[in-house]
């Protein structure tokens, strides 16, 4: 068996030097290789690396902006809580004030109804107490009369005699129940 070391070693040719055209072939293929590189595959390459770089320095700008925003309108959210809790505060406070008002304009006009009823109630009870009086007054001179024309055994029909022995009768019970009371 024949080997390549062997058929070269014959033709006397160094097996670590390469051929010429083997040298020429090679520099053209890299030369058109690096000439397609350089001129079609690197500026692609470039300008995808240049579009990402843009689209995250873009997405980072967004996000900070968003950021910035989200904060201002989370201070502004708060400021606005904080105002409507004030507001809140103050018309809880209005309503309590108010209800304590109310509560005061009810308890004065009620105790304004019950003097009212009460003068009304002392005034009713003033007319019958006099009704009854007069009442009982006729009633007893009534009494008085009859009883004392079976007494004294002749009439009082006479209504001025009558009327002048009422009188004195009742002043005297007066007389006794003021006597009675004062002692």
């Amino acid at each position: 068996m024949v080997t390549a070391a062997v058929i070269l070693a014959s033709e006397g040719a160094n097996p670590l030097v390469p051929n010429w055209w083997e040298i020429l072939v090679t520099a053209v293929a890299f030369a058109v290789l690096l000439f397609v590189v350089t001129k079609f595959i690197a500026p692609t390459f470039e300008k995808s690396y240049t579009d990402r770089v843009e689209a995250i320095e873009g997405g980072i700008e967004k996000a900070e902006e968003a950021q910035a925003e989200a904060n201002a309108l989370l201070e502004q959210y708060k400021a606005q809580l904080m105002d409507a809790r004030t507001e809140a505060n103050g018309i809880r406070e209005a309503a309590r004030a108010e209800g304590a008002q109310i509560l005061a304009d009810l308890k004065e006009k009620a105790a304004e109804e019950s003097a009212r009823i009460t003068a009304q109630a002392q005034v009713q009870i003033e007319s019958e107490r006099v009704a009854a009086v007069n009442s009982l007054r006729n009633e007893v001179g009534t009494l008085a009369t009859s009883l004392a024309s079976k007494i004294v055994g002749e009439a009082l029909d006479d209504d001025a005699r009558s009327n002048r022995v009422v009188e004195r009768f009742l002043a005297d019970l007066e007389n006794q129940s003021n006597a009675g009371a004062s002692k």
